[in-house]
């Protein structure tokens, strides 16, 4: 898909979503809302996928069942938006730990790459536990990293940075799943660490409380 097409897309995917926020006017009837988050009137379900994380084990839709997982698409070789948004989300994790909530009410950290030509399981692993606990690194074929991501509305796409060298330019969201593996929220650029420590709280009291009846 030329990339014309795929920001087309993307920016549709947006426009879309905050016209959804605008119209639903609330997350829930207490009066307690999110202030930085654009949260999604309906939940949408993630496609199934099969990536592998920086353990070299399977990765999937199921490997977020049962946590809020905070996803952002990037790469290791990134030099700004990738480590400066990671580290807000690392610290925004801790303060948020530090605050009293539970250890199994954390949000889980997933770093997808969408360059899985240079970020090997290895190479993951060593720059997510730069930034400390609970963040998990994942990559797979570029097949079904643009099948994700072209499901979520996110933007990814390789290009020459002189020489025999490349760059990726990607979407900079960061999307919030539920514990179900359904996409809920997403906070936009530019990100900062009181955004994530007022927000994610809320998110994921609000999810749970609309989590749907066993059947």
């Amino acid at each position: 898909m030329p990339r014309s097409r795929l920001i087309l897309v993307a920016t549709v995917v947006a426009l879309v979503i905050g016209l959804a926020l605008f119209l639903s006017g609330h997350l829930t009837g207490s009066g307690a809302r999110p202030l930085h988050a654009t949260v999604l009137p309906e939940a949408l379900p993630l496609p199934d996928f099969a990536l592998y994380d920086h353990h070299h084990e399977p990765f999937s839709r199921d490997s977020l069942r049962g946590r809020t997982s905070l996803l952002f698409f990037g790469f290791t070789h990134c030099p700004d938006i990738c480590p400066a948004t990671l580290q807000q989300l690392a610290l925004a994790r801790k303060q948020i730990a530090e605050s009293g909530e539970p250890a199994t009410s954390l949000p889980q950290i997933i770093l997808i790459s969408v360059d899985p030509e240079r970020d090997t399981p290895e190479k993951l692993g060593q720059y997510v536990s730069a930034f400390g606990d609970g963040i998990t690194g994942a990559t797979g074929e570029p097949a079904v990293l643009r099948e994700l991501t072209s499901a979520l509305g996110i933007f990814f796409e390789k290009e020459a940075s002189g020489g025999a060298g490349y760059t990726v330019s990607h979407s900079t969201a960061v999307l919030v799943v539920d514990e179900e593996a359904r996409l809920r929220a997403l906070f936009s650029a530019p990100h900062k660490t009181e955004f994530f420590v007022h927000d994610v709280p809320l998110l994921i009291d609000a999810f749970a409380t609309t989590r749907p009846a066993a059947r």
